[in-house]
């Protein structure tokens, strides 16, 4: 009998999905059970089956509110290890996150297995060494992968399998407004793509899908689950598109992506694509400022102008070799 693990991603769609090779790579050796946000079961039945998934928001993980304790879901709190079937042979967090560590003590696990901050190393049996500041957010999976003796560099990443049709598809959303780049300047490379005889398919968010309407993409498509949005990235051969979860998911499935980079830095986030490029926005001093924005607005992306992107765009599409009429 494999011994049990539990790993915990609270946070978002690309954080998850930057876990995917662990995960893999996890559920050879451990009979893995992952604590994460609904759209986990919806990735685990396509990337990594043997996994076993229990939905849990974290209110730590809200965008605003996340410390009026009175909010908190504290009768599920008190149950969970029970609805994730008692404890485990090996707990972990790829985040330097004490709530994480608080949580995997709580739901009891011989080892515990993290990165320390601010003293939880008294929660964790084992506390692991962070890699460089600068490193992308892969490397804490691949301390935790040594630390579990896995071997992620076999965990192949899934083949493309888009029709070959050479489509591109937009995607104009992000998990917060701080990381979207502005519309109109989407809707400046959507029909300059198309001029240049290239074949585009617009998706958004469920805030921006009036835009688009009123902008004259009556197709624009609006995926709000994860089938959905696979739907649309197996049958495009290239993603453009912001910091975002959408953009990982692209990258992971084989699809080569340019992203926009505003208030986070591409050397932490950057799907993980070998043809991928990322477009960095403007200087901030407050950079990388995460999710909350000193100004009324991102300057670093608003200030981006779309000739300085389609500079760079098309010469990421002649590198990858996307077709269009006109060539």
């Amino acid at each position: 009998m494999k011994p049990r693990l539990l790993v915990i991603e609270l946070w978002g769609l690309g954080d998850l999905v930057i876990a995917s090779s662990f995960l893999k790579a996890a559920a050879e050796k451990y009979e893995v059970t992952l604590l994460a946000k609904p759209y986990a079961g919806d990735l685990g039945r396509r990337f990594w089956p043997s996994v076993r998934t229990v939905n849990f928001v974290a209110p730590w993980t809200a965008f605003r509110g996340k410390y009026l304790l009175y909010n908190w879901p504290w009768a599920r709190l008190l149950r969970i290890r029970r609805e994730l079937g008692g404890s485990f042979d090996v707990a972990l967090s790829a985040r330097w996150d004490p709530r994480d560590h608080a949580l995997i003590k709580w739901i009891g696990a011989d080892q515990r297995l993290g990165f320390p901050r601010v003293g939880s190393q008294i929660i964790l049996t084992r506390p692991l060494r962070r890699p460089a500041p600068a490193s992308h957010r892969i490397e804490y999976w691949k301390v935790l992968g040594d630390a579990l003796s896995l071997n992620l560099a076999a965990q192949p990443a899934p083949s493309p399998t888009a029709s070959g049709s050479g489509e591109i598809l937009v995607h104009s959303g992000a998990g917060q407004p701080i990381r979207v780049w502005p519309l109109d300047h989407y809707l400046n490379i959507v029909q300059r793509l198309r001029a240049r005889g290239h074949r585009v398919r617009v998706a958004c968010d469920a805030d921006q899908l009036g835009w688009w309407h009123a902008a004259g993409e009556a197709g624009a498509a609006m995926p709000s689950t994860v089938p959905q949005l696979l739907e649309l990235i197996d049958h495009s051969a290239v993603f453009v598109g912001n910091d975002s979860g959408p953009a990982h998911l692209a990258a992971y499935t084989g699809i080569p992506t340019f992203t926009l980079f505003g208030p986070q830095l591409y050397e932490w986030f950057a799907p993980l694509h070998p043809q991928g490029d990322c477009f960095e926005g403007k200087p901030c001093p407050y950079k990388p400022c995460s999710d909350y924005c000193r100004f009324d607005s991102p300057l670093c992306l608003r200030n981006v102008s779309s000739d300085e992107v389609w500079v760079a765009l098309t010469k990421f599409l002649d590198r990858v070799a996307i077709p269009s009429r006109a060539a």
